[in-house]
């Protein structure tokens, strides 16, 4: 029996219930919604059909605590997956479970396959009824852009919801080892977190020895926003061998252009979707005002790197080495012209096969 009608019976309650609505009649809602969940979810774990198979009323759970200190009870099998966010949706198909997932939202783009799974709204307010409605036994949720009160809903309608919390890039590769081993897939988390910290490593080891490089990192131009010092933004900029210049507790702090022309930081790091050329941005901001002022835009020290860098998701660390070498081209010298080398070489061989 599916969820989907009590799941908007909870949000009506909800709604009525900002509205300051009677406590005794909050009280009485509160009680039948409670019932009538009870009651699906018992008649649902006894004859609910997942991929033709029905699931035993019995079947094996696990319970573990999700990053947030909550105890979240998970299927041993977890088949059904939704994600409520881009990173989440990212890490599950990094870790080889693509076809585990039956829905994500509306912004989850990366990889494009994404883009074909069922959407439940967007992260930041999704849909509880079609969350319910896809059966899943596993939610994945995030603190970076997920509401407490999203969370909230899905456990009381009986949905397991684990949320993340990274705050640092090492921070996201534990998380994702805890995503998978819950999901079922230790071992490919395993083996992608190793991989993932040995580029880091490698990075690690050419910068090992530079001074960091002073950058604005730009999360939003108008207003102007940029990073706070704890966030995993700020690190993942240590890992690429630089520092913002703002020193906020805020996350996502509003700056001002002004100040930012007093500190002079070496370079603007900007990101985009659609990527442009570095040539193109630097002299779009050479003719704002207060931008122009700027040696770094003067000098065109512009770097525009994917939008990667904004997920604490796998994709974090190529944004990570993109990064690295855009503010310190002389260490990763040797290696290009070993991959240039290597290009021709190929590009040779392809030629006398043509022949």
């Amino acid at each position: 029996m599916s969820l989907a009608p009590f799941a908007r019976l909870f949000y009506f309650v909800r709604k009525e219930d900002i509205l300051r609505r009677p406590p005794r009649r909050w009280i009485l809602a509160e009680a039948l919604l409670t019932a009538l969940v009870f009651w699906a979810t018992q008649d649902s774990r006894a004859t609910r059909h997942e991929r033709g198979q029905i699931v035993a009323a019995n079947a094996a759970t696990n319970t573990v605590t999700d990053e947030t200190g909550r105890s979240v009870t998970v299927p041993v099998e977890v088949k059904r997956i939704v994600t409520l966010a881009p990173n989440l949706t990212e890490t599950v198909f990094a870790l080889g479970l693509g076809e585990r997932l039956v829905g994500d939202t509306k912004v989850c783009d990366t990889p494009p396959e994404a883009k074909q799974r069922a959407h439940v709204g967007m992260p930041v307010n999704p849909n509880l009824e079609a969350v319910v409605a896809l059966h899943p036994d596993l939610v994945l949720a995030t603190t970076s852009i997920n509401r407490a009160e999203s969370v909230d809903a899905l456990r009381r309608l009986g949905i397991p919801v684990y949320t993340s919390d990274p705050h640092t890039v090492r921070g996201m590769l534990d998380s994702t080892a805890r995503m998978a081993e819950i999901a079922g897939a230790a071992t490919q988390g395993a083996a992608l977190v190793t991989r993932l910290q040995e580029r880091l490593d490698a990075v690690h080891v050419k910068l090992a020895d530079l001074p960091l490089v002073h950058v604005l990192f730009v999360v939003w131009e108008d207003p102007l926003i940029s990073i706070g010092q704890n966030t995993f933004v700020a690190d993942a900029l240590r890992w690429a061998g630089a520092e913002s210049v703002i020193v906020s507790k805020q996350n996502w702090p509003r700056v001002n252009l002004e100040e930012i022309v007093r500190i002079q930081p070496e370079y603007i790091i900007l990101t985009s979707d659609h990527r442009k050329a570095e040539e193109a941005e630097a002299s779009d901001l050479r003719s704002r005002a207060g931008w122009r002022d700027l040696r770094a835009v003067e000098m065109g020290h512009v770097a525009v790197i994917s939008a990667g860098v904004d997920r604490p998701s796998p994709g974090l660390v190529d944004a990570i080495e993109e990064l690295a070498r855009l503010l310190h081209p002389h260490s990763f010298a040797m290696e290009n012209e070993s991959s240039l080398h290597d290009a021709a070489i190929m590009s040779e061989e392809i030629a006398q096969c043509a022949l």
